[in-house]
């Protein structure tokens, strides 16, 4: 086969925008307090419980009335991107998360913060998007590995230095600071990107997938508070399960009903794109190993080494610390071209699946160990997730790349939860198992505990947990080595079937519905939606 399809033109790579560096910065920072703000309000719930008279379920919701926003709105966002332009949806997205911001720092009541909180989630949201979108545009394929590189590292960054940051504010003011310092940062961007960032979006006017765009919002809101309500209901529980099985069925719905409206938000033909799937099966699964293990070495620290939650944030750094040393120096990149996209991937994963491993073997009773396996952890998601987000990103057409960055970030999210859930339930199921007659029962490490009441019996319920944690980890290890197997076979399957110009540049023959070539129209003209060089495909302003 061609490496063009009949009739198409391949499309060149643009002339390289002079200010694209700092660009990248601003939506860096940007994309930082973002994912600041999903830890950062965890150290300042006795504050807030004190000061406000929040109940538990008051702050349950102002923990996580962000994130479910977020999370809902992100495909919804990115196809809003598109159609709109990515520049106003990021400049959107900038006022609304300064004005939530402001206003969550005002806040009198508990109420009255949790709808700020919702407010930020939907600028979070634009925000999440945009950026990478943006990314795509002014990078081209030369650059663009290590770019989506170094916008990968700050996702790491953000969520390792939430608790770091929150804990520091509330040492010196009052809670409402932990806002109040994303609003320099709103203000900044927004001049910056008026400034700085060109115009696109996607020529085609069709009519707005609005029946899409509710679906999506109820089966990943569903989806999301479910896993958010499981460790502390239940998973079992009939709102955890109703509510799962709300998003399980929203989002089926949205899939048949994308399949066959006219204009759909998310092309379900990507599905059938090789490309496509070995990269977002990769994603999922590096998240659903990142995700679970992090929420596990956490209580870890905490329950079981004795650290505190300050001191737990800094002895879980340095996973962080050794993603953004690898991607801001462009090892991967440099790797990229010798691995490949499916070496690099299932290096990555190997490497996260070994660190997962000399947790759950070294780490059990002394930090020496677990620091060993972050360590190892940090290079694999450094070299893993930059590779998988250029992949999906490359095989989506480029006036999709706003509903590529939403399927990124939903996917990230929906493996983080699924982690959370399962690698929880195996700690729990381990820790029940193991733990001593006296303490038969009980739910929980600190309920066990409760129960003992020798040092023998309070040393064998800690051996039950670290029991639970290590076999959690191992299962953990095991998911994202195979899915590197699996990501790196379906990757290279699809490079066998087309080549990949830069190794993440969109093929010329991909038809814009996302599918292999051997399923694109025989027809001179390219397949509808596909992609095509100039302004047909994103219309810069």
């Amino acid at each position: 086969m061609s490496s063009v399809a009949s009739g198409a033109t391949p499309p060149l790579s643009p002339a390289r925008n002079p200010t694209r560096w700092l660009v990248l910065a601003v939506i860096c920072l940007a994309q930082l307090v973002v994912l600041l703000d999903n830890t950062v309000l965890n150290v300042a719930v006795p504050s807030l419980t004190e000061e406000m008279g929040a109940t538990t379920a008051d702050v349950q919701w102002m923990l996580n009335a962000y994130s479910l926003v977020q999370s809902g709105l992100l495909l919804t966002a990115g196809n809003a991107a598109d159609r709109y332009g990515r520049k106003k949806m990021l400049a959107l997205g900038l006022v609304l998360f300064g004005v939530a911001s402001l206003a969550a720092s005002l806040a009198q009541s508990p109420g009255q913060l949790i709808a700020a909180r919702a407010a930020m989630g939907v600028g979070g949201a634009l925000l999440m998007t945009t950026t990478l979108a943006v990314v795509m545009q002014i990078f081209d394929d030369a650059e663009r590995p290590r770019a989506i590189g170094i916008w990968s590292s700050v996702n790491s960054l953000g969520f390792a230095a939430g608790p770091l940051i929150g804990g520091s504010l509330l040492a010196h003011f009052w809670w409402g600071s932990l806002f109040l310092i994303n609003i320099p940062v709103a203000v900044i961007g927004f001049v910056a990107v008026l400034r700085l960032v060109p115009e696109s979006r996607s020529s085609n006017g069709d009519r707005p997938d609005l029946v899409g765009a509710l679906l999506s919002m109820v089966g990943m809101v569903g989806v999301v508070f479910a896993i958010i309500s499981g460790p502390g209901h239940g998973w079992l529980s009939g709102r955890v399960l109703a509510s799962a099985a709300v998003g399980v069925v929203g989002l089926a719905v949205f899939a048949l009903w994308e399949l066959h409206v006219p204009n759909p938000m998310l092309d379900m033909h990507f599905f059938r794109n090789s490309r496509f799937i070995g990269a977002v099966s990769g994603g999922i699964l590096v998240a659903f190993g990142l995700g679970g293990s992090m929420f596990l070495l956490t209580q870890h620290l905490q329950l079981v080494l004795g650290y505190g939650p300050l001191e737990a944030g800094l002895r879980m750094a340095p996973l962080a610390l050794m993603v953004v040393a690898l991607n801001f120096t462009g090892l991967g990149v440099r790797l990229l071209p010798k691995l490949g996209t499916p070496g690099m991937i299932v290096t990555g994963m190997s490497l996260l699946a070994a660190g997962l491993t000399a947790i759950a073997t070294l780490g059990s009773d002394s930090y020496g160990g677990m620091l060993f396996g972050l360590l190892l952890m940090g290079v694999g998601v450094a070299f893993a997730m930059p590779t998988m987000a250029n992949a999906i990103m490359s095989s989506i057409p480029v006036e999709k790349a706003g509903v590529g960055a939403g399927v990124n970030g939903t996917l990230m999210e929906f493996g983080q939860g699924l982690g959370v859930a399962v690698l929880g339930a195996v700690l729990n199921s381990r820790f029940a198992a193991l733990l001593p007659a006296v303490a038969l029962g009980a739910g929980s490490l600190p309920a066990a505990l409760a129960m003992t009441r020798t040092d023998a019996d309070r040393a064998a319920v800690h051996d039950a947990f670290a029991s639970g944690i290590g076999t959690s980890q191992l299962v953990g290890a095991a998911a994202v080595f195979l899915g590197g197997l699996l990501a790196a076979f379906l990757l290279r399957r699809a490079e066998r079937t087309l080549p990949v110009p830069g190794d993440g540049a969109q093929p010329a023959d991909v038809p814009g519905d996302g599918t292999d070539p051997a399923s694109a129209p025989a027809s001179g003209a390219p397949a509808d939606g596909a992609v095509r060089p100039g302004p047909s495909a994103a219309r810069p302003e």
